[in-house]
């Protein structure tokens, strides 16, 4: 067993033992399961230091390049534009905070903070809040069985195959499959809580004019045929 992992309790029970003379040596070993030189180590550092393991040095290795202010601000960055570049970030340490250092070590900087490259997520900058704890508060005053939902949705026969794949370096990765080129179909529905009580399907797209006609046609005159509760 490594020194290091020995539980420091471990090791000053079998000092204490073999101090006090309760037990020999060796059945002190067959216990606590180390070798006999781990055991006259431990000793020599007691008695020098009075701990039984040895305090991590603070002081191993090269001083780090950025300081915590300077990886405050470069985790600000980060935090207001995620899409930065790291020559960019590298631009914006020279020139604001006057360090001058290469992009990997920013890299290593970066991961070393729990910062890691991710497939960036866009949300909508219209995105509101307050809009949407209003339209809430408004729908607030209608049962479930009071209200339908109508969207449109898009159907394209194409063969649908992955976009990511792995192969050794510097070649392509390729995978055989059959293509298919279809028909385009738009689909376009209205759904209450008991389902879908009207659809419509065209080829290709639909257009504006279509989209209007539809809840006028077919589901005006569809809620006017069906029980009291969906008018």
């Amino acid at each position: 067993m490594g020194n290091h992992k020995i539980s420091p309790d471990v090791k000053i029970t079998a000092i204490c033992l073999y101090e006090q003379q309760l037990l020999p040596l060796w059945q002190i070993l067959q216990c606590v399961g180390f070798s006999c030189h781990t055991f006259f180590h431990t000793i020599k550092l007691f008695n020098e230091t009075g701990e039984v393991v040895k305090p991590a040095s603070h002081s191993r290795g090269q001083p780090r390049s950025l300081n915590h202010e300077d990886l405050s601000y470069l985790l600000q960055l980060i935090q207001h534009c995620p899409s930065w570049f790291l020559d960019d970030l590298q631009g914006l340490l020279e020139s604001n905070r006057f360090i001058s250092i290469h992009f990997s070590t920013i890299h290593r900087e970066l991961e070393r903070a729990g910062v890691s490259l991710k497939k960036l997520r866009k949300v909508a900058q219209e995105r509101d809040k307050d809009l949407h704890a209003d339209f809430i508060q408004r729908m607030a005053q209608y049962a479930p069985d009071e209200m339908t939902w109508m969207d449109e949705t898009l159907k394209d026969e194409w063969t649908a195959i992955r976009c990511y794949g792995r192969s050794k370096k510097s070649l392509h990765a390729s995978m055989k499959g059959v293509f298919v080129r279809g028909r385009r179909l738009t689909a376009v529905a209205t759904m209450s809580i008991d389902g879908i009580i009207a659809g419509h399907v065209v080829e290709g797209s639909l257009c504006h004019a279509d989209f209007l006609t539809f809840p006028k046609d077919a589901v005006v005159c569809l809620l006017l045929l069906l029980p009291y509760h969906y008018h």
